[in-house]
């Protein structure tokens, strides 16, 4: 299944946050349609976090989530939200990279159902010892 990408930064610390939009423009050359979200960790240390606005998911548009991994704020909702992005996202999409790793993986489950023996080959048939 598709996934979503997630971009967690720490907001104690500015250097987790300075790297995103330049990691942010090349995963879009790659992969263009992807879904992505915004996650500002550890607001548990500081509450007033979730009053600032941070540009990174301002300027590209995408949802922003204020967690704390530590206490467990919204990191239920965070999570629901993703899969409903990612099925969403499954079920609509019309990405390249998405049909060329969707035929990558048909391909692979092929070759292990052709490297399992028959069911004949894998049953078990114990002769019992003379007597």
């Amino acid at each position: 299944m598709a996934r979503p990408f997630l971009w967690v930064f720490d907001v104690q610390r500015k250097v987790t946050y300075k790297n995103l939009g330049t990691w942010y423009t090349e995963l879009r050359e790659f992969r263009p349609e992807i879904p992505c979200v915004v996650v500002a960790n550890k607001i548990d240390a500081d509450m007033k976090v979730t009053q600032k606005s941070f540009n990174f998911a301002r300027k590209f548009s995408l949802p922003l989530y204020f967690v704390s991994a530590a206490d467990g704020t919204n990191v239920v909702k965070l999570f629901n939200d993703a899969i409903r992005l990612a099925v969403s996202y499954k079920q609509n999409s019309q990405d390249f990279m998405d049909e060329v790793l969707q035929e990558l993986e048909n391909i692979d489950l092929e070759q292990k159902e052709e490297e399992l023996p028959d069911q004949e080959q894998c049953g078990s048939t114990k002769s019992l010892p003379p007597s």
